[in-house]
Order: structure tokens, then C-alpha cells, then sequence
């Protein structure tokens, strides 16, 4: 079976083009191809399939083999692959994710994409939406204690959950701390279903920083639908406009929350590393 892995600001998923090639367990690919002491190494599965509705649909596993509705920077590398391996010559590119069908403007130069700006869509901010055990009054700062600091956080859906945090110093959250109150977050009872984690810190009104705990994951060098909870939650809050740079460790995303129509939009790079073959027996 032939994949190919791509990466957005390092987060770095691998790809398999279902136009071509055929998956009967995709869970299972996902978590052996993912490990990366034994497989390719990466943060999740994304399968490339054919779509009645749109030019292609995203099919999106994590590393523990868990289905994800949505992914910013997966589709982002996603479009990359659809426009750059011929399966469709639309720009804008429409793709049909589990969170509905998105349209994805690319950047092309000397004919491949090297970035792309994506209409993410509106955020939903109802408790049902990720789901979360809230009152639709506590959506938007609700106290919580991360570290022993007086922290808030704010719940948002991207077409995945989302938990922000904010009042948590970054450079108190070294990997291990991280790894503790990202998981703590992602499987408290208040997210029946977990929730992705972003402890997010105000630089200005145009700039913020923040460091991701992803639901079936782990800590990843960025997170795309992460970076648009990130900007609604700012918005919502006063910390932060509606147009703002997000420095995530693997680099840096544009992000918009349009007032006219309230979608939101990411703008960002996609690269592809490299393709191989994996033992077709058990995919």
C-alpha cells in the first residue's frame, strides 16, 4: 500500500490515497503506522477519498486509532496532496470532513501549493455542539485551577471540541507538565466525549502563543482547528481581535474570525516529506 506523509508546522499526519488504494481497518493502520518507534511515526491517519458533494473527502484517524471529525492543518496538507498528485484541479478546493464540506483557496508556486487559506466555517458555541457539561452561561471563562494558577477556560467547536485555557504561564508548562493537565483536561467529566486542549497566553491584541494537548494524540507542534478555537475564544473573552498571528511550536498560523458572516478563516503552509510502501496484509 503506497502513503505518503505530509506535515502542517510539524504536525504531521500520513496520507493514503483511497482513489488508488483500499483500507479495511483504518483504526488499526492508524495506530500501527503512527507509532514511531515500530511504524512511519506521526500524529494521526488521513485517508483521501472519492466524494459525491465535493472534489474530495477527509477521512481522519488519531494515534490511538479513535476517529477525528476535523483537522486544520490535516486538510490544509490534504488539499496539498489532492492539487499536487492531479486528483483535482479546482481552486478553491472543496472537501466534505465529518464537520461538513469546507473550501480550501490555495497558494501555488512553479505549480505545486505551498500554503492555503481555509474557510473553517462558523464556530458553535452551544454545550451540545462539543459536547461539554456546561450551562450555556459558562461557555466562556469558566474558573479552573491549572498549576495552582487561577486559570479560565473557554469552550469552543471547531466541528471538533475544543478546551482553551487561559491565565496558564507557557513557560510553567514544560512536556510533562503538559502531557498531566492536557490529558486531566481531555478526559474530565465534563467532556463525556474528551476534549483537544489549549493552554493559550495574550501577547497583544494581534498576537497570541499557544501549546496544544490534542484528544487521542498527545502534545503536537500544532493544531489548526486549535489555533481557530484559540482566536473565537480571545474574541469572546476581550483578550484579543478578530484578525490575529498564532505562534504554536512548529510555527505560525494567520487566523480570522469574520465578523460579517462569522466564519472563520486559517491561513498556513503544508509540506510533504516523503512517500513510501507499507505490508498490505491487515490494512
Amino acid at each position: 500500500m503506497r502513503f505518503t506523509k505530509l506535515h502542517g508546522l510539524g504536525n504531521c499526519y500520513i496520507y493514503v490515497d483511497c482513489f488508488r488504494e483500499r483500507v479495511a481497518d483504518p483504526g488499526g493502520l492508524a495506530r500501527a503506522m503512527s507509532d514511531r518507534n515500530t511504524g512511519v511515526g506521526s500524529d494521526g491517519l488521513i485517508l483521501i477519498c472519492p466524494s459525491a458533494v465535493a472534489d474530495a473527502r477527509m477521512e481522519m484517524y488519531n494515534v490511538d486509532g479513535s476517529r477525528g471529525q476535523m483537522c486544520g492543518n490535516g486538510i490544509r496538507c490534504l488539499a496539498k496532496y489532492v492539487h499536487d498528485h492531479g486528483l483535482s484541479p479546482s481552486n478553491p478546493l472543496r472537501v466534505e470532513t465529518d464537520a461538513g464540506v469546507l473550501s480550501i483557496d490555495l497558494q501555488i508556486r512553479e505549480g505545486k501549493m505551498t500554503s492555503a487559506r481555509v474557510d473553517m466555517d462558523v464556530p458553535r458555541l452551544k454545550p451540545g455542539d462539543l459536547p461539554v457539561r456546561l450551562r450555556p452561561s459558562e461557555m466562556a471563562d469558566y474558573p479552573i485551577d491549572v498549576l495552582g494558577c487561577k486559570a479560565s477556560m473557554t469552550c469552543v467547536s471547531m466541528g471538533n471540541p475544543h478546551a482553551v485555557v487561559f491565565g496558564v504561564p507557557l513557560a510553567e508548562l514544560g512536556p510533562r507538565e503538559l502531557e498531566i493537565e492536557g490529558r486531566k483536561l481531555e478526559t474530565h467529566p465534563l467532556f463525556p466525549e474528551r476534549t483537544n486542549v489549549h493552554f493559550a497566553e495574550v501577547i497583544g491584541p494581534t498576537e497570541l502563543r499557544m501549546l496544544t494537548w490534542e484528544r487521542g494524540s498527545g502534545a503536537t507542534a500544532a493544531c489548526g482547528t486549535g489555533a481557530s478555537a484559540v482566536c473565537v475564544a480571545g474574541v469572546l473573552t476581550g483578550r484579543s481581535g478578530r484578525n490575529v498571528s498564532i505562534h504554536l511550536p512548529g510555527g505560525d498560523l494567520l487566523l480570522e474570525w469574520r465578523e460579517s458572516d462569522g466564519h472563520v478563516f486559517m491561513t498556513g503552509p503544508a509540506v510533504e516529506v516523503f512517500s513510501g510502501d507499507w505490508p498490505s496484509q491487515g490494512v
